[in-house]
């Protein structure tokens, strides 16, 4: 049964991820990619990580794409024509870039050359007990710990980083209002 779904849900995502790139409307395409983020914390939920799940539908799904709506939406995206010239040329640069990165992808994966892994030692209740390997657990004070300790300074860095995005939104989205100045003589 869990093969089964796992297809299913390998199949709706990579769909709705052929579809956002392949959707000539922008909207359509945020929509698309809204589905396929739904569809990667299903089989994120398949293999029993129910945090990761959850954050990917809160995080991903949720606010990340409701701002990328909101861009989309105040921006107008629709009636843009400008860098119609450029298109034909920008579209053949990112399909080499795309299949040169899809090569390389498919042929390290066959090398049988992988990076090795750290290794997991479990998270104790005891705080004064450390052997220096990554705690893991499928807890979420496993991922606190990790997050809050070894990776603490990326976390204040996509901090910032979505702080930024926010107030770059809020500018864009002021309407700019041009006084005229009448003559009345």
């Amino acid at each position: 049964m869990l093969d089964i779904l796992f297809y299913v849900f390998s199949a709706i995502t990579l769909v709705a991820a052929v579809l956002m790139v392949l959707s000539p409307s922008a909207v359509n395409g945020a929509m698309c990619m809204i589905v396929a983020f739904l569809g990667t914390a299903a089989l994120f939920v398949l293999l029993e990580a129910y945090f990761l799940a959850v954050l990917q539908v809160v995080v991903y799904a949720g606010a990340v794409m409701v701002l990328f709506l909101f861009i989309i939406m105040l921006l107008d995206v629709e009636k843009g024509e400008g860098g119609n010239e450029y298109k034909d040329k920008l579209t053949l640069a990112a399909s080499a870039a795309g299949f040169l990165l899809v090569a390389v992808l498919v042929c390290s994966a066959f090398s049988g050359a992988h990076l090795p892994e750290p290794a997991l030692t479990a998270v104790s209740d005891n705080p004064t007990v450390f052997d220096g390997g990554i705690p893991f657990t499928t807890s979420a004070k496993s991922f606190g710990y990790s997050l809050f300790t070894k990776y603490m300074l990326p976390f204040q860095v996509t901090g910032f980083l979505l702080l930024a995005a926010m107030i770059g939104v809020i500018v864009v989205s002021k309407k700019h209002e041009v006084i005229e100045e009448s003559d009345n003589s």
